[in-house]
């Protein structure tokens, strides 16, 4: 059972492929229209209120949009979540959707309800409360998300906050122009939350100590940059996750036991929680947090590198590197740290080799905080290995380039778009 959620990943994306959905037809974002949009949700006065009335050491939300064919996933999550439960220390709230034609258990019920978790001994039957039942709420839509965040953070108040976006993921890009990359699919609406969408949510909902995206390949620079105001620490997966995504009872009970860690200590248990419960499962996988404050400097040692290079006149060399750096379910998301060993291994440019060094010890040493990988000795594809794997991918396609890269804060404000043009051109 635990192999499935991998393999249903990978289907869900091909399935899309095949279909030729294309959720956003055709249109972009407008961030400062859509900020516009967000003005009309409230914010409780109570929001990062430190003398809030009954506050907690952590408030943590999981946004578990269970809505597609993951839904038996989410009832499982949420018994892990039980096993555990909130503390007079800690609060875990829950916004949970489900639908038709998945998964028949605990009452079969429909539409969006948020939980208080409550710690219980049944791992089959979820018996936390319902503190709202919304009905059919669209949990593709950003806003939706703003308003789960806005009110546990009002109704559960505490001195951090960590936030758990759990779904299907696929990174940024709209692939082809066939499939809208992004976070959490509502089979029901046929919407999903587009990168630059969680980007606004998040810059919408008030401090966010640590983030987490309990999804597929979210953990790329292009996401990364987009999410990184208002948020300390940011944790995902290079890699599609395996099995059950997070095992919330290993993640949870430390938390439980030391309420008072930082937010740190957090981002690095949430890392460490996942990697050993897989390595345990002899399943490959990748986790790591990064420093959000970092960002902005990494993209100046992007653009340092990505300007050096273009003007060295070595493409053959940056082909042969995006060809062999580590990849992943996605091809074109590629490990920036091994893809600039690579480089820098091969080039006879003192610039290109200066710059690209810099951006990798920067990588290791000040943007990725704690990054771990588990290599799989078998399974349905065979032996893998992650150990090229190194805490952040980017998105670098031996050809063309996907719809809507140009819709990105990082291609906006880095030359990565004109760095893939330049060493894809003849």
């Amino acid at each position: 059972m635990d192999k499935i959620k991998a393999a249903v990943s990978l289907l869900f994306l091909a399935s899309l492929s095949m279909a030729e959905v294309n959720f956003d037809s055709g249109k972009g974002v407008n961030i400062a229209s859509e900020m516009k949009n967000v003005d009309g949700i409230p914010v409780p006065s109570s929001i990062d209120n430190p003398m809030s009335k009954d506050q907690k050491e952590w408030t943590v939300m999981v946004f578990l949009n269970s809505k597609n064919n993951l839904e038996r996933f989410g009832i499982k999550d949420m018994n892990e979540m039980e096993m555990v439960g909130s503390s007079d220390k800690v609060n875990i709230v829950v916004e949970m959707g489900r639908l038709a034609g998945y998964d028949s258990s605990n009452g079969d019920w429909k539409g969006v309800r948020r939980f208080l978790v409550e710690k219980d001994a049944d791992t089959n039957i979820v018996n936390s409360p319902v503190v709202q039942d919304l009905g059919e709420v669209d949990m593709g839509d950003y806003k939706n998300l703003i308003e789960f965040v806005k009110w546990a953070k009002s109704a559960y108040p505490a001195k951090k906050y960590m936030l758990i976006v759990w779904n299907h993921g696929s990174g940024w890009e709209k692939s082809r122009g066939i499939v809208t990359k992004g976070i959490s699919y509502d089979d029901v609406s046929g919407n999903h939350l587009t990168t630059p969408q969680l980007g606004i949510a998040l810059k919408s909902v008030g401090k966010i100590d640590v983030y987490g995206s309990d999804a597929c390949l979210m953990q790329m620079a292009e996401v990364i940059y987009e999410i990184k105001d208002n948020v300390k620490y940011i944790v995902g997966s290079e890699e599609t996750e395996p099995g059950d995504g997070y095992t919330y009872n290993d993640l949870l009970a430390p938390l439980i036991a030391k309420p008072t860690m930082g937010a740190a200590e957090l981002a690095k248990l949430t890392v460490d929680a996942y990697s050993d419960h897989y390595k345990n499962q002899g399943e490959g996988s990748t986790q790591s947090y990064v420093r959000a404050e970092k960002v902005d400097e990494f993209l100046k040692l992007v653009n340092d590198f990505a300007y050096a290079t273009s003007q060295s006149g070595e493409k053959q060399i940056i082909k042969d590197a995006v060809n062999q750096a580590q990849s992943y379910a996605i091809a074109e998301n590629k490990d920036f740290y091994h893809f600039l060993s690579l480089v820098v291994g091969k080039t006879q440019n003192a610039d290109v080799k200066a710059k690209g060094q810099a951006l990798m010890t920067f990588i290791k040493d000040k943007l990725v905080a704690h990054s771990r990988h588990t290599d799989s000795q078998g399974g349905w594809w065979g032996p893998v290995s992650y150990e090229n794997s190194h805490g952040v991918s980017v998105y670098l396609p031996s050809s063309g380039m996907g719809a809507g890269y140009d819709e990105l804060g990082w291609s906006k404000y880095s030359n990565w778009d004109e760095f893939i043009k330049w060493y894809q051109a003849q």
